[in-house]
């Protein structure tokens, strides 16, 4: 009898020797929690599609910051719901408006103990749900909508965000808003483009808990999800013009993606877990059909494996805590 020359096997033996070879070790510091902020709510309310995850009103969000710092993730994403919606989002620019609101809140108790993010898109303030300002003929107008994003981004920064997360699509958008926050004077802003953002089914849940309106779809500016190659001309567009992080989303189906976009990129890429990634092992584990901690930790590791530095997932609070038990 033959036997085989190399035995691979010899390294997963244990759990120590497999702990000790790992080639990918993502770390809590790797991941930010998106919250969801809702004008006029007290307290914490869950969202059924989004199972463990909750709006949260104002006098709430100070608890929850505390608690992400001390499990030790990176950051938080931001994301309101106005009580108001209209056909220009115009409460997005408001100081006093529900998400600035929450930045200046959340900005105040971080104190820089995590990076305060904030979604910079007109989808939650608008009353078609769309990303940008609509034509008479309905079509979302791309450099109208740019102009009132660069005012979004002055308006956040002012009220204290670290990161801006451009998430709408918009060609341009980068340079307009960067442009904006300079001549302002807000040079330390950072942007987190949403560089290849793909037009996916897997956003539903998300939608829920801001409580969308949203009309038709956005094929016309969310990316094809047959196309590969054009996520990486979209990276390269948004480096370019001055992104300080890239973003592929969503996360899994597009691995393929996100490894070409980090191969190339200068800058910190991140990938966002989202919601219908998270829901579909929720509603598994659930019902008993995987485990949900090793599901969850699978998804993140495949995604920093593929080449995130930065993993956006609902699930940040409870995957900081295994993360810090597997170490």
């Amino acid at each position: 009898m033959t036997y085989p020359q190399r035995r691979p096997r010899r390294l997963r033996t244990t759990a120590a020797m497999r702990r000790l070879v790992r080639e990918v070790r993502p770390q809590p510091a790797q991941l930010v929690l998106p919250v969801f902020v809702r004008e006029g709510l007290q307290g914490s309310r869950p969202i059924e599609s989004l199972p463990g995850v909750s709006q949260h009103g104002l006098d709430a969000l100070p608890d929850l910051v505390d608690e992400a710092v001390a499990a030790g993730v990176g950051g938080i994403m931001l994301f309101a719901i106005p009580e108001v919606r209209d056909s220009t989002g115009s409460q997005a620019c408001a100081a006093d408006g529900i998400l600035n609101r929450a930045i200046e809140r959340a900005a105040a108790t971080a104190s820089g103990r995590l990076v305060v993010m904030a979604d910079l898109c007109l989808d939650e303030f608008t009353d078609h749900g769309h990303c940008g300002i609509l034509t008479a003929e309905g079509a979302v107008d791309n450099d109208a909508t740019l102009a009132v994003y660069a005012q979004m981004g002055v308006a956040q920064a002012r009220a204290g965000a670290d990161v801006l997360g451009l998430s709408g699509m918009m060609d341009g958008q980068v340079q307009a808003v960067r442009a904006a926050l300079d001549a302002e004077g807000l040079v330390d802003t950072s942007i987190l483009a949403y560089s290849a953002k793909y037009a996916s089914a897997a956003y539903g849940p998300f939608r829920d808990a801001v409580e969308s309106q949203l009309d038709g779809d956005r094929k016309t500016y969310q990316m094809d999800p047959a196309n590969r190659r054009e996520g990486l001309v979209e990276a390269s567009l948004d480096e370019t013009e001055g992104a300080d992080f890239l973003m592929v989303k969503p996360a899994l189906p597009y691995l393929d993606v996100l490894a070409d976009v980090a191969q190339a990129s200068a800058v910190p890429v991140a990938a966002y877990h989202v919601s219908g990634e998270y829901s579909q092992i929720e509603a598994a584990a659930e019902r008993g059909w995987i485990d949900r901690r090793t599901a969850h930790l699978e998804a993140i590791t495949s995604i920093v494996r593929a080449g995130g530095d930065i993993v956006l997932t609902y699930a940040a609070l409870d995957a900081a805590q295994w993360l810090k038990e597997d170490s």
